[in-house]
């Protein structure tokens, strides 16, 4: 996951919170009050909720956000996360400790441990391979 996660406040606007978007190179933001997550904010939201509909820079990032969030526990264990991302059909998944963000985790996260774990059972089974067909 990645960590802290992006976030910004209430009075932010779409403008403004673009602007962090790219600043961060991320795509989403989670929208908080008092550390509590009260919606998440994607490009996409932006685009579909704020540009065609008429572009808004300063339209408060609380008419764009998507709410209830779908998240995560931060003492979830992975198993529940990729169950969580089966589900709900979502791309990204804010991570809680007691309410508060600490991190965000998104499919391409999945994706990198997925990689990982064939890479770390194809290298044994290829050494043992070359093993039996060396002269």
């Amino acid at each position: 996951m990645t960590t802290p996660p992006v976030t910004v406040g209430l009075g932010t606007t779409a403008f403004e919170a673009a602007l962090v978007m790219e600043r961060e190179a991320v795509g989403c933001v989670l929208v908080i009050d008092r550390g509590r997550l009260l919606g998440i904010l994607t490009d996409r939201d932006l685009t579909v909720r704020g540009l065609a509909h008429g572009p808004h820079p300063a339209q408060p990032v609380t008419d764009l956000m998507t709410t209830p969030v779908t998240t995560v526990e931060a003492d979830d264990d992975l198993d529940t996360a990729y169950r969580v991302f089966r589900n709900a059909d979502v791309r990204r998944l804010p991570v809680l400790d007691q309410g508060r963000p600490v991190g965000m985790l998104t499919v391409d996260d999945l994706l990198r441990d997925v990689v990982q774990r064939l890479f770390d059972l194809l290298v044994p089974v290829s050494h043992s391979a070359l093993r039996e067909t060396a002269p």
